[in-house]
């Protein structure tokens, strides 16, 4: 329970990092870039995997690529479903705020969240 904590933690930050740098991507406050962050996590453990499912051919034949698709169309379901708290204007802004995002999240959680874990092990 507290990973997934800390991954919505890290996910808000990235977020709110990627609305930082892009006019066209656009969050209103840090309370609608966690609930977009709980959405898209939702999104991801309930959909994208029938989503990966149903594309597992066009995801094959682009060597995974397509992966990072999927992820721009669940990040734009969340950005309709939030309405005005959160808008990315665009098809191609989402493609890249999923791989910013996505390269954001793997830092974060390889260089803070890894570490931190380890340290308490240790103790």
């Amino acid at each position: 329970m507290m990973s997934w904590f800390a991954s919505l933690l890290i996910n808000t930050v990235a977020l709110m990092v990627v609305a930082g740098y892009f006019d066209r991507f656009h969050i209103e406050n840090i309370s609608a870039a966690l609930l977009a962050s709980v959405l898209l996590s939702l999104f991801n453990v309930f959909l994208k995997p029938i989503l990966i499912l149903l594309t597992l051919p066009v995801t094959i034949f682009s060597l995974g690529l397509f992966l990072i698709v999927i992820n721009a169309a669940l990040l734009s379901l969340t950005a309709e479903l939030m309405g005005n708290s959160f808008n990315i204007d665009g098809f191609g802004m989402a493609l890249l705020a999923a791989v910013i995002i996505s390269l954001l999240n793997m830092f974060l959680t390889n260089f803070v969240l890894e570490p931190i874990k380890k340290s308490r092990k240790r103790k």
